[in-house]
């Protein structure tokens, strides 16, 4: 008889679920009985945080929701910060935990592991948390998860199982059969109203953003059709090649790219929330929109929000983009501004190259030499300075090959374990995955530096780019900037290189570009992790020399 917990991984394997984070605890293990005979792999981080960050990276890389199993109470409220850095970023996550029984569920008795209310805990970082009250209403809450997943904003999503429902005979729903959902497409009065403001534009400008990532190749096209300027928010950053000529990159929170933006008469938001951390990073205000904005996005909530449209559309991206091709394809285009398009995006690109300064530009060399080096990497990072370079600088040649968490929650520590992830999500045999990058300050990796332990018993060849300037430097500046004396940045560095090899990875310390190059060959042929360390001061220098 075949047990809620083990029919529960059956019908993970019906969506299509590969890969499984977490930590067995005495109220988990009735989830892993039927694991051990399952396809599916499990992956056992150090701590429920580096679970969260792995499946969000899985995600990233995969497309594929990131599933977690954790444990009640502590589990939980360890993953929380994950979960709130994936519902910032509208990342799929399944979170599946265990809780107390039905008929202890708030009863404040002291039960191990005991919270008031898990489910209302967690709620303000999922999309909806679910207490299973049955197991017959396993298929039904696992459908209306997938259903999210597949055709709406993708968030976390948590499903609590209580201890006597975990084990309750459950064989009848080994039949349960998947639900599958399209998203929804582009309404044609919508897409007709936009599509004649778009042909009638002078100086038409697309805003890009994760949502859209999908859309890649079409919503090149309509650039390209439009000859409209392309500015992508940091996860966005891939959906048009490094050298397009309509690319603006990501640096929307700077004066002379935020001047172009004001100058398009027409600008099509797709897939973005138009926040803070897409377009504010200096926390500055001041981007403005004055032309005619036209929002595209999966949830109807976010067409209004920030920014208000002239004409909003809630549709997949990539419907909605084929379909405005379509739409576009049989009217007349107003003749552009002849100093617009590509001239125009060439213009600011040579603009914002003279802005860089030398720790930019430095950084740069760092992220360039890296790309040399290894073509198809991707790059995970954390709230270090090369990423906060490089959310200016670099572009990569597709979607899904650098995100970090600098921005939306803005996290440390997050690198580590998510590129731990997004390995494991880059394909289904190891000699199809990319090779993944950890790019992340001294600070950010004393918050994970366990899970280097995790990457050595998954042997995932994750290579931990340390940026190390022993301690929050950023946050230093911060304070000497606005007259407050630093107190609690100059924190104790540890011997990196002894602690990554005591816990079973290869580490060497290097200071030019030549030695980078080497470390990172040999880094891609190892089977398991390599901390390659970089101190701030000495590659600036050599860079700069």
């Amino acid at each position: 008889m075949a047990t809620c917990g083990e029919v529960l991984v059956k019908l993970l394997e019906g969506y299509g679920v590969e890969q499984v984070f977490g930590i067995p605890g005495v109220h988990t293990v009735e989830l892993y009985r039927g694991l051990a005979r399952s396809p599916i792999n499990h992956v056992t981080p150090r701590h429920e945080q580096g679970a969260g960050f792995m499946a969000d990276g899985y995600a990233r890389t995969s497309g594929k929701p990131g599933v977690c199993f954790i444990i009640t109470g502590p589990g939980m409220t360890n993953i929380t910060t994950a979960m709130g850095q994936a519902y910032a970023d509208s990342i799929p996550m399944l979170v599946i935990s265990s809780v107390q029984t039905r008929s202890q569920l708030g009863g404040g008795r002291g039960k191990l592991h005991e919270l008031p209310n898990q489910s209302a805990l967690v709620g303000g970082v999922a999309a909806f948390s679910h207490t299973l009250m049955s197991a017959d209403e396993l298929p039904a809450v696992l459908a209306r998860a997938f259903a999210l997943f597949q055709a709406g904003r993708p968030r976390p999503v948590h499903i609590e199982i209580p201890l006597d429902v975990l084990v309750q005979p459950a064989d009848h729903l080994l039949a349960s059969e998947p639900v599958q959902i399209a998203r929804a497409g582009a309404a044609p009065a919508a897409v007709a109203h936009m599509s004649q403001m778009l042909a009638n534009a002078k100086r038409p400008l697309i805003l890009a953003g994760g949502g859209a990532i999908e859309a890649a190749q079409s919503l090149t096209l309509l650039a390209e059709l439009l000859q409209a300027p392309v500015a992508l928010t940091i996860n966005a950053k891939g959906l048009l090649p490094s050298a397009h000529p309509l690319l603006i990159g990501s640096t929307q929170s700077l004066v002379a790219t935020r001047a172009l933006v004001a100058e398009a008469d027409v600008v099509l938001a797709i897939g973005t929330e138009l926040a803070e951390t897409d377009y504010d990073v200096t926390f500055a205000g001041g981007f403005e929109i004055p032309g005619a904005l036209l929002r595209i996005d999966i949830d109807p909530d976010q067409t209004v929000r920030n920014y208000p449209p002239k004409v909003a559309l809630v549709a997949d991206a990539q419907m909605a983009a084929q379909a405005l091709l379509a739409e576009l394809s049989l009217q007349p285009l107003s003749t552009r501004d002849a100093d617009w398009g590509s001239v125009r995006a060439a213009a600011l690109r040579s603009e914002l190259e003279r802005l860089w300064d030398a720790p930019t530009r430095a950084q740069t060399r760092l992220l360039e030499t890296v790309l040399e080096e290894l073509p198809e990497i991707v790059v995970v990072g954390d709230s270090t300075q090369p990423v906060y370079s490089g959310n200016l600088t670099f572009n990569p040649e597709q979607p899904r090959r650098w995100f970090n968490a600098s921005t939306g929650y803005g996290t440390l520590g997050y690198a580590l374990p998510a590129a731990i992830g997004a390995w494991l999500g880059g394909g289904a045999q190891p000699s199809q995955r990319r090779p993944v990058a950890c790019l992340i300050g001294d600070g950010g990796l004393q918050f994970t530096l366990a899970e280097l332990a995790c990457a050595v018993e998954a042997r995932t060849p994750v290579i931990v780019l340390l940026w190390n300037n022993q301690g929050y430097e950023e946050i230093k500046k911060y304070m000497v900037n606005r007259a407050i004396e630093p107190v609690g940045v100059d924190i104790y560095t540890p011997d990196f290189i002894a602690v990554a090899q005591g816990l079973g990875c290869a580490a060497e310390r290097i200071d030019t570009a030549e030695q980078l190059r080497a470390a990172l060959r040999m880094a891609v042929d190892r089977q398991g992790p390599t901390l390659i360390e970089i101190d701030q001061k000495r590659w600036t220098q050599g860079v700069s020399a």
